[in-house]
């Protein structure tokens, strides 16, 4: 378990929440964040009876507001890799904090409650599936501070809502709401924000239930897709379905499949 008040990590049976808890800042990332995120996927890693992962936010404003500007304004910068050598190594340090999550074995469901913007979105499409309130926005407004998008969007965000979409976003770093996001495929449900959390519970146990292991061989396969050509990702897929034990009860669940016909 992490003792970083500023990201909380608890587990109840197979599931495990992750909440990002600045509430008094939008649930801003600041160097408390950061090292929180880092050390909660530390902890999920060395946490075998986990089968799912919900990461929200604290408060009802907020899944998250992105980079704390505050913090940078006042000349603190990320707050992260002071000591690295430069530019380069701190987004790369960053980018691997997020990435982190999108590697778990496990799947990771986004439950954004509110503003979801810059950083924070870059960490929503690290996640397996993404649930939103009905008052929830979204936006990479990097671009109008005078960066360019740097922790993964421009390269995550055309492979979940296409290439003419992703630069609209990323360019203009306009605002989106939840009815567009869900149009556009940046989220896959959309539920008013006081049965949000409660959806979110049922599709984790949904998903916790069932075999952890062809869970996460699922898991493996699909995320093949994004960086993988299709003739490679099939060989890959028969790959990791025989190591996942895919099939071993297939006569079984068909048996009980048929009983209930």
């Amino acid at each position: 378990m992490n003792n970083n008040d500023a990201v909380r990590l608890t587990i109840e049976g197979a599931i495990a929440t992750v909440l990002l808890n600045r509430p008094e800042a939008m649930n801003a990332f600041n160097q408390d964040v950061w090292t929180g995120l880092q050390q909660v996927t530390q902890s999920l890693r060395e946490s075998p009876d986990v089968n799912v992962v919900i990461l929200t936010g604290a408060g009802d404003r907020a899944f998250s507001a992105g980079m704390d500007l505050k913090m940078i304004a006042s000349g603190g910068g990320t707050g992260v890799g002071a000591g690295l050598r430069g530019g380069f190594d701190s987004l790369n340090s960053l980018k691997a904090i997020l990435t982190a999550f999108e590697e778990l074995a496990v799947p990771v469901i986004a439950v954004i409650n509110g503003h979801c913007l810059g950083a924070a979105m870059e960490l929503s499409l690290c996640c397996d599936i993404r649930l939103a309130s009905d008052n929830a926005t979204f936006g990479l407004p990097e671009i109008q501070l005078g960066a360019i998008p740097d922790l993964g969007s421009t390269q995550r965000l055309p492979r979940v809502v296409g290439l003419g979409i992703a630069k609209e976003l990323i360019y203009t770093g306009r605002r989106i709401d939840a009815a567009e996001a869900l149009r556009v495929g940046l989220v896959d449900h959309v539920y008013p924000r006081e049965q949000l959390m409660g959806e979110a519970t049922k599709l984790a146990e949904e998903i916790a239930k069932l075999n952890p292991r062809l869970v996460q061989g699922a898991k493996r396969a699909t995320n093949l897709t994004t960086s993988t050509p299709l003739d490679i990702g099939l060989r890959m897929e028969t790959d990791i379905c025989l190591s996942s034990g895919s099939g071993a009860g297939f006569g079984d669940g068909a048996r009980q499949f048929v009983k209930k016909e």
